[in-house]
């Protein structure tokens, strides 16, 4: 056998043996999911609802629609989604649940495994390498993380495979002149510049392990050593990562910047993390390595590596040699701690601290201690590398299914804080819930409102339960703020509260709760004893808002069965309103009903009635909606889909202008299909609502989400002073209506109406609002457009468009559209600033500083 082959042959094993490692790994994990009855908490809920998302997206793509990739991007905004992707495939082979989503992890678990392999063949030896794989399944900071659905062990898979990729770049060192070398060194460029963009597609953070050692490479070995082939392949696998996390950050980067700021500062100021300017902030990670790795495996590879070291020296003395550290694989080692102590000062740099978020440098730390590991000598060295494995393989066992009694002294003085049991307890009952739920409104979709809020009992473990159930159900959070507490009981039907601990909540809960529990409007429809000695309690609304009938009499296109509304009510004030509508699922599912209550009759005898100081009154107003508020679940497979028709009745509220004229009013109809575009008239019940200044106020439900919207956006010619409101305002409408269909039901009934009456100035800004809230960037550039048309004069509608502009990357596009704004107002610091920003990314950085250093900003 030729060296070669036999080359060969060692290599071909000690792959065997990295697949065996990995085998080995993927069965313990497999078991501890069997046999775990655990439900995920915050995070690992919200990202297994994240992966079904991007699951349900992929059963109908279209892979030629610009559209759809952009709602497909949009589907997450705040955490890039190549794990949810990568999750969704695998349920798409082996059905979805959180046990077959976990199976992703095994693919990480085959990148990681592989990528360090590689990094100690690069670097070391095939030996290295083998034992470095094996630390990485054994080491309690990886394998705490391999056992829960988030996204730093993919992250710390996918940047071990970029430095990898880099690392074989870096070592390319032969002449350059040679063909086969110089393609060898562009695939290993490209390499790294795929992987780059993927980790980039896995968190953002991963900057913060790639940047140093990309930096070291760029300025320190080429730039030095003027290697300009060199730097070419690196800039072209820079660009190349571009074309893989642009599309992404492009679409998201407004709201991932504001998120980051809530994920970071105040993230850390609720945690009370230390600051930047004190010494714990710096040492943090420091003082935790040890519970990463445990003790055993800590001390034991280094002081081996230090008795080889120490002999190595005695020996060089001994034989009058001179002094070099060559044995020691300096310029390896140098390359893996310019990752480490970049990793660990940019991570350090992050005013938020978890022991999670420097995972991805563990690997290289693994192949240090594999290195230390294979440096023993003398005759017990197979004894100390084998026996130092065995204790770390017991001390995991230990941690991941206690026994209790001396073991749990045993692992928290060897692998402190390690721990991460298998759940063998009661199951939780949040399948039970929600099933209850669909039970109880097998034909609407509900937004169930989370009052509590612990590590098994959540908003976003309700909604991804919610979301196994083809996404018939929504948990949201809510009765978070004081002042938005009566709004957000009188807003939804469902409500969890639950007895003994509540977890991380503001004081504001404790109103809503109260509300829900002792008010007159909920009732209690189901209780569960929980493992933890509380009760979970669903609640239900005693009325509902939207009721749904079937029917045995067919039924075709929608009618408006009957109207239900006081007499008189006052202009300015919420009106109570029912309306019964019957029809055949379909229309009803997909119909859109606009509303028109127009004056008939004008109150002209009494002059105390009629107010003299309303300026401009109106004849009429909107109550355009879709059927049941959208509410309707387009997948009724129930014996409820046979029924030859519906009948859906909506307990809702109107609001009249404050205004509008006093008057006899009457209701005109138009249904339209927001599939086909279809329309025809709705025949209405006789009905009339009498608008009168000294009526008295009828009590009413929560006004309608599109009325609400519509009254928002009336107050956008005010300016920034109005923005505020109405994103806060906003931000509490959605959690209503999770998917925010009520602005597809705006957008479908404004582009209509626009039709009839294209010069209305609030429906403009109403369908701009809407386009801008949906983040359809060329719809609302061309809404805002007809709003500088018919609000010509008001230099905050230029401002807008200008701003939706900056926010698609078209400085230019956006001073053009600030040019009649700063001839009305000038001195207006938004637009100021707006025109300072888009002359800066159009490179003018001189006219940038000075129209910046200009900026007054308002008290």
């Amino acid at each position: 056998m030729t060296d070669k082959d036999k080359s060969t042959k060692f290599k071909n094993r000690s792959l065997l043996i990295l697949g065996i490692i990995w085998l080995v790994g993927a069965v313990s994990d497999r078991i501890w999911f069997a046999l775990d009855h655990s439900v995920p908490a915050w995070d690992q809920a919200d990202y297994l609802t994240g992966s079904l998302n991007y699951w349900r997206a992929l059963q109908q793509p279209q892979w030629f629609s610009g559209e759809w990739w952009t709602s497909f991007w949009l589907l997450t905004s705040k955490v890039p989604p190549f794990t949810y992707i990568a999750t969704a495939i695998v349920q798409h082979l082996f059905g979805t649940g959180a046990d077959q989503a976990t199976l992703v992890l095994l693919l990480f678990s085959a990148m990681l495994l592989g990528s360090v392999y590689g990094l100690g063949v690069q670097l070391f030896s095939i030996e290295v390498g083998l034992w470095a794989a094996g630390l990485c399944q054994l080491l309690p900071g990886i394998y705490q993380y391999r056992l829960d659905f988030l996204l730093d062990y993919p992250l710390t898979a996918v940047v071990t495979l970029s430095f990898f990729c880099l690392t074989v770049w870096r070592n390319c060192r032969t002449a350059e002149e040679q063909r086969t070398q110089r393609t060898r060194e562009w695939v290993w460029a490209a390499a790294f510049g795929l992987s780059l963009g993927l980790a980039l597609m896995v968190k953002q953070t991963a900057l913060f392990f790639l940047l140093t050692p990309i930096l070291w490479v760029g300025f320190g070995t080429i730039l030095r050593h003027r290697a300009w082939g060199r730097l070419a392949q690196l800039v072209s696998g820079l660009l190349l990562s571009v074309l893989v996390f642009g599309p992404w950050y492009r679409t998201n980067w407004l709201l991932m910047l504001t998120a980051g700021k809530r994920a970071t500062v105040d993230s850390a100021i609720a945690e009370g993390d230390p600051a930047l300017n004190t010494l714990d902030a710096w040492t943090y990670y420091w003082k935790i390595l040890p519970y990463h790795l445990s003790w055993p495996l800590l001390l034991i590879p280094i002081v081996g590596l230090l008795i080889y070291s120490i002999k190595k020296i005695k020996t060089q003395q001994e034989n009058s040699s001179t002094f070099n550290l060559s044995f020691l694989h300096f310029d390896s080692i140098a390359w893996l701690a310019v990752f480490w102590l970049g990793a660990y000062l940019l991570g350090s740099l992050n005013i938020n601290k978890d022991s999670r978020y420097v995972l991805p440098y563990l690997p290289v730390v693994a192949l240090f201690l594999a290195y230390g590991l294979t440096r023993q000598t003398g005759r017990w060295k197979h004894y100390i590398r084998w026996g130092t494995v065995g204790l770390a393989v017991l001390l995991m066992f230990l941690n991941l299914f206690p026994v209790g009694g001396m073991f749990a002294n045993f692992t928290q003085v060897l692998s402190p804080y390690a721990q991460h049991p298998v759940y063998l307890g009661e199951k939780w009952p949040h399948q039970q819930a929600i099933a209850q739920i669909i039970q109880t409104e097998p034909y609407l979709r509900s937004t169930l409102g989370v009052l509590p809020s612990t590590a098994k009992i959540n908003q976003h473990n309700f909604n991804y339960y919610g979301a196994l159930e083809n996404f018939q159900v929504y948990g949201r959070q809510v009765g978070t703020r004081k002042k938005f507490v009566p709004q957000d009981a009188r807003s939804l039907s469902w409500f969890l509260t639950k007895s003994g601990k509540q977890g991380s909540i503001p004081d504001a809960q404790a109103i809503i709760v109260q509300t829900v529990e002792q008010g007159s409007d909920f009732q209690l429809q189901k209780s569960w004893d929980l493992p933890d000695d509380s009760v979970l309690k669903l609640y239900h609304r005693k009325t509902p808002p939207i009721q749904v009938q079937p029917l045995t009499e067919p039924r075709t296109q929608v009618s408006l069965e009957r109207v239900s509304v006081p007499n008189q009510a006052p202009p300015g004030i919420p009106v109570p309103i029912t309306y019964e509508w019957s029809g055949s699922w379909e229309q009803l599912q997909s119909g859109l009903v606009l509303l028109t209550w127009r004056i008939s009759d004008r109150i002209v005898e009494n002059s105390k009635v009629e107010n003299p100081k309303v300026e401009n009154p109106k004849s009429e107003w909107l109550h355009d909606h879709g059927i049941g508020m959208g509410e309707l679940y387009p997948k009724v497979l129930l014996p409820a889909r046979s029924a030859k028709g519906f009948r859906v009745t909506e307990q809702m509220a109107m609001l009249p202008p404050a205004n509008i004229s006093a008057g006899i009013y009457r209701l005109e109809a138009t249904y339209l299909n927001r599939q086909t575009g279809e329309t025809y008239p709705i025949q209405v019940p006789p009905v009339t609502l009498k608008i009168e200044p000294l009526a008295a106020a009828t009590p009413a439900p929560e006004l309608d989400l599109l009325t609400q919207l519509r009254t928002l956006a009336a107050t956008l010619p005010q300016g920034t002073e109005a923005l505020e409101s109405i994103f806060e305002e906003t931000g509490r409408i959605n959690q209503y209506d999770p998917i925010q269909d009520y602005l597809n039901q705006t957008l479908t009934a404004l582009e209509y109406r626009l039709q009839q009456e294209p010069q209305n100035r609030d429906w403009a800004y109403t369908l701009a609002l809407s386009k801008a809230l949906k983040r359809q960037v060329k719809g609302a550039i061309a809404a805002l457009e007809r709003v500088v048309e018919i609000d010509s004069q008001n230099p905050y509608a230029y401002a807008y468009l200008a701003f939706v502009h900056l926010y698609d990357w078209h400085p230019a596009a956006a001073q053009k559209a600030l040019k009649p704004a700063l001839a009305i107002n000038p001195n207006l610091s938004e637009l100021q600033a707006l025109n300072g920003v888009a002359t800066l990314l159009q490179g003018n950085l001189v006219k940038a500083w000075q129209i910046l250093k200009e900026l007054k900003i308002p008290n």
